[in-house]
C-alpha cells in the first residue's frame, strides 16, 4: 500500500464506507443499490463502494439505513512512530482538511507494532496541525485512524452527527427506536410508500414518521448540515442544486400513531409538524384494546412494545402482547404485521403466525430482532 495523492478533482475516487448498525448489512445494500451506488461490497457493520465526494453528499442525503458515511482518503505502511510521525506530515491533508476548520482524531491499533493507539493520535494530530494548521479540538470534524498490521488508513466522518439524527425528532419518549433502524425494519417489512402503516403503541412517533417520509419522498437528509461541509472539497453551489432536484410528491395515504401516553402522542404530533408530514401523520391517544382498522386497502401495523429491559416488567408485559395479538388477528385481517422485541418469548405471546425472525441487529447493549409476518 501507497502513500495516497490527491489532484483535488470533483471526480476523484475513493472508498466509501457506509456504516449501519451490525445485523442491517444487507438491507442497507438493497436500499443503496436502490438508490443507484455501486458496485457495492458488504463489510461487518456496513457497506463500500467507490466514489467521490459528490457521492458522498448524495449518501448523506438520500440514505435512510446509513448511521454515517466515511471517506477513506488513503494511508500508508508505518512501523515505528517515527515512521508514522514522518509520512503523516507528507500526506496531503490541505487536499481535504481545511485549515481554518478544527480536527478531531481518534486512533485504533491492531496486531501492528505500533501498538500504542494513544501515542498515534497524538503523532497524527501533531503532523496535522504543524503542516497544515488546522487546530486539534473536541468539535473538530473527525479524522479516524486504524493501524491493522503495519498498515495506517485514514478515514473522514463526513456525517458529523450520526444520521439518525434527521432534525425533526426533537422530542422523545422513554426508549426511542432511532430513524436509521426504523427505516431498515420498514424495508425488511417491504414497505415502499404505497400502503397505510399504523404504529398502536407510537412512543415519539418514529415509525410512523419515517413512513410518511418516504411516502411522501421526503429526503432524510433535507434539512440538517454534515461536517462534510467543512471540508476543503466542498461545493456548496452544487450541494444546493444536488438537494433542489431531489422530487417530493403527494400521498393520499394516512399514516397513523397510537400511544396510551398523552405526552408521548404530543410529542409525536410536534415532530411531525416539524418534518413537514403533520397532513399525512396523525397521532391520538388510546390504549391498544381501542385500535380499529381504518377503512380503504390494507397495509403495514409495525410496533416497537416495551421490553422487559427498558420499560416495564417481564409478566405484565406477556399480556400486553397477547392483548396486541389479539386485536390484531380480529381486526386486521389482510394487514401485515412487523414487531421489534429482543425476546422471543414476547413475539411468541401475541399469538401471530411469524415468518421467521431476521438477524439479531445490534442496539445499544441488547439485540434485537424483526418479526414479520404474512397478511394475516
Amino acid at each position: 500500500m501507497v502513500q495516497r495523492r490527491y489532484s483535488g478533482r470533483m471526480d476523484e475516487r475513493f472508498e466509501i464506507f457506509l456504516a449501519c448498525a451490525p445485523g442491517l448489512e444487507t438491507t442497507l445494500v438493497g436500499e443503496a443499490k436502490a438508490a443507484g451506488f455501486g458496485p457495492l461490497r458488504p463489510e461487518a457493520g456496513g457497506v463500500a463502494f467507490d466514489g467521490g465526494w459528490p457521492e458522498v453528499w448524495r449518501a448523506n442525503l438520500v440514505l435512510r439505513g446509513a448511521a454515517r458515511v466515511l471517506a477513506r482518503i488513503g494511508g500508508f505502511p508505518a512501523v515505528h512512530l517515527a515512521q508514522l510521525d514522518k509520512r503523516a506530515r507528507k500526506f496531503p491533508w490541505g487536499e481535504v482538511l481545511r485549515p481554518d476548520q478544527g480536527v478531531r482524531v481518534e486512533a485504533i491499533s491492531r496486531k501492528s507494532r505500533i501498538y500504542h493507539g494513544g501515542a498515534a493520535k497524538e503523532r497524527v494530530e501533531r503532523a496535522i496541525s504543524e503542516t497544515l494548521g488546522a487546530p486539534v479540538s473536541d468539535d473538530g470534524v473527525r479524522l479516524l485512524v486504524r493501524i491493522e498490521e503495519n498498515l495506517v488508513s485514514f478515514s473522514v466522518d463526513t456525517s458529523g452527527e450520526p444520521l439518525h439524527r434527521r432534525g425533526h425528532k426533537e422530542e422523545v419518549g422513554k426508549a426511542p427506536m432511532r430513524e436509521t433502524l426504523a427505516a431498515m425494519f420498514l424495508r425488511e417489512c417491504g414497505y415502499t410508500g404505497e400502503e397505510p402503516v399504523i404504529d398502536p403503541m407510537c412512543g415519539s412517533g418514529t415509525f410512523v414518521l419515517e413512513a410518511a417520509e418516504i411516502a411522501m419522498g421526503l429526503l432524510p437528509g433535507r434539512t440538517r448540515g454534515f461536517d462534510f461541509e467543512r471540508l476543503a472539497s466542498f461545493d456548496a453551489a452544487a450541494w444546493e442544486a444536488m438537494k433542489r432536484g431531489a422530487a417530493q410528491r403527494e400521498t393520499g395515504l394516512l399514516f397513523r400513531g397510537y400511544d396510551r401516553d398523552a405526552g408521548a402522542v404530543r410529542m409525536a404530533g410536534a415532530n411531525a409538524q416539524r418534518a413537514g408530514v403533520d397532513r399525512t401523520a396523525v397521532f391520538a391517544c388510546q390504549p391498544v384494546s381501542a385500535l380499529e382498522r381504518p377503512e380503504g386497502k390494507p397495509g403495514l401495523v409495525i410496533v416497537n412494545p416495551p421490553w422487559g429491559a427498558r420499560v416495564g416488567k417481564p409478566g405484565p408485559l406477556h399480556a400486553l402482547h397477547r392483548s396486541l395479538g389479539d386485536v390484531l388477528k380480529e381486526r386486521f385481517r389482510g394487514w401485515r404485521v412487523g414487531l421489534v422485541t429482543p425476546e422471543a418469548g414476547l413475539a411468541r405471546a401475541t399469538g401471530l403466525p411469524f415468518l421467521p425472525p431476521g438477524p439479531p441487529v445490534a442496539h445499544g447493549s441488547l439485540k434485537i430482532r424483526l418479526y414479520r409476518t404474512n397478511p394475516l
